[in-house]
């Protein structure tokens, strides 16, 4: 009766060990991560300082098409315009514009430029000139 007894009691202890362990692993693998992709935006920050000694900082969203402007410890929200030449960006009242090196951040409204940087010929294309 003993031997019989601590038999019963031997099984039930290994079929409980056993369905507490399947139980977990059925929880494990519900909880499993499933790997997100995250896209990230191209995104190039500039910082341009004029003849004047003022700072423009410049951040272009290339993903968004979108440029931020700080000047003078304001922020201007900018959209890149695909009608004019190069890159240029504008807003209701603001317009910025990078071609060939000459940046410029105009209001527009009153056709005032309130930042302009010239390239000094660093990273300048060679161009030839014909006279005839």
């Amino acid at each position: 009766m003993k031997k019989l007894s601590s038999i019963i009691i031997f099984s039930l202890a290994v079929l409980s060990v056993t369905a507490c362990k399947h139980s977990v692993k059925e929880t494990e693998s519900l909880t499993e991560i499933q790997p997100t992709a995250v896209e990230t935006d191209k995104i190039t920050k500039e910082v341009f300082t004029d003849s004047f000694g003022d700072q423009m900082e410049v951040t272009v969203n290339e993903t968004q098409n979108t440029v931020t402007v700080h000047l003078d410890g304001k922020t201007y929200e900018l959209k890149k315009n695909e009608d004019l030449p190069e890159y240029t960006a504008s807003n209701a009242e603001y317009q910025y514009s990078d071609i060939r090196g000459n940046i410029t951040f105009l209001k527009k409204n009153v056709d005032m430029v309130l930042f302009h940087y010239k390239n000094n010929g660093k990273n300048r294309t060679a161009t030839k000139m014909a006279s005839y």
